[in-house]
């Protein structure tokens, strides 16, 4: 290998401004130790929820003090190895999901943090961390089960149009939101047995009319009013899973004077329901393999949005396009 330097993007600071916070440096690669991988990463998944809430040093579980690295998912190829590593060879296609290996050019990783997979395509960025989430959400914390009505909102992003399928997947009747009939067109691809596009109708409205006796599974990523609908709408024993809160990620917490949430809770048996990740790791290895062969079957469609972003330079611009909801599936930088 003749490239001695690469370049990745960096929190030089904290800033509630993604752009503001961050700058693309220049390092020397680094050999892979004796169990180590050097993967040329050739695409990254953004998320630019986490990348803002980190740049803000908003996320609890982590404490990190600039300068640190970003992004998560990415898809490679191994360039080189040290001695001891058995299951891989030069030229293997690798998709990696640790914090910090995303947004750079090169990573070195243990072995076993890597995942061999058939190509090194936009795609699984799609299926690894996202689709784990929404298939993890889904099950263990939304109990989903057959023969319900499911609502997902932002039903067109990344984590929510995997949702979407998994829920249809599993025999149940899927309500999914969104905001243009570009995505609305993909949801109906998807199977999606109704679509509300909120920029046209009422999801309030709808969602009474409709369904008078509630909605017993919601997969919510975006918060705020839609959140507030959401609780109201739960049937007996509904369950609401809050997986994010995109309407909030670049903005101040928006201050709420209006009833506890258990006086709509109460009276249905229903529940509201936290979901993150690092929370549920036990459930992530089983979780991959039965989304790669769903995806390798067939049986899962993953899509990708068309936008072409190239290059780290880009990445703010892809951030500040999927904060503004005009993303449909996942939002993917080349390099």
């Amino acid at each position: 290998m003749n490239t001695k330097n690469y370049r990745k993007l960096i929190a030089k600071q904290l800033n509630p401004d993604f752009k503001s916070a961050v700058e693309v440096v220049e390092i020397p690669i680094s050999q892979p130790a004796a169990n180590q991988l050097l993967i040329q990463n050739k695409f990254a998944g953004v998320n630019g929820g986490f990348d803002t809430l980190l740049c803000r040093g908003d996320v609890p579980y982590v404490n990190l003090i600039p300068p640190f690295d970003l992004g998560v998912e990415a898809v490679g190829e191994v360039v080189d190895m040290g001695e001891n590593v058995k299951d891989f060879q030069i030229g293997d296609a690798v998709i990696t999901t640790a914090r910090g290996g995303g947004y750079r050019e090169y990573q070195v990783v243990d072995a076993n943090l890597a995942v061999k997979v058939r190509q090194a395509t936009p795609e699984l960025l799609t299926l690894m961390p996202t689709g784990v989430s929404a298939l993890v959400a889904l099950e263990q914390v939304g109990e989903m089960k057959s023969n319900e009505v499911v609502l997902v909102t932002a039903a067109a992003g990344g984590t929510g149009h995997i949702a979407v399928q998994l829920a249809k997947l599993a025999g149940n009747y899927v309500i999914g939101t969104c905001s243009s009939q570009a995505k609305a067109k993909l949801l109906k691809e998807l199977g999606c047995d109704r679509i509300i596009n909120y920029r046209t109708e009422n999801l309030n409205e709808v969602l009474k009319q409709e369904y008078p006796n509630g909605i017993n599974l919601i997969f919510d990523c975006v918060g705020k009013q839609v959140f507030d609908t959401c609780v109201e709408n739960l049937a007996v024993r509904g369950r609401l899973v809050v997986v994010g809160f995109i309407s909030e990620y670049a903005k101040e917490i928006e201050p709420i004077t209006q009833p506890r949430i258990y006086h709509q809770v109460f009276w249905k048996a229903a529940s509201v329901r936290g979901f993150l990740m690092p929370h549920y790791k036990e459930h992530i290895p089983e979780a991959r393999d039965r989304l790669l062969n769903l995806f390798y079957n067939g049986k899962l469609k993953v899509a990708v949005d068309p936008s072409q972003f190239q290059g780290l330079e880009s990445i703010p611009d892809a951030v500040q396009y999927l904060l503004a909801g005009q993303n449909s599936g996942k939002v993917v930088v080349r390099f």
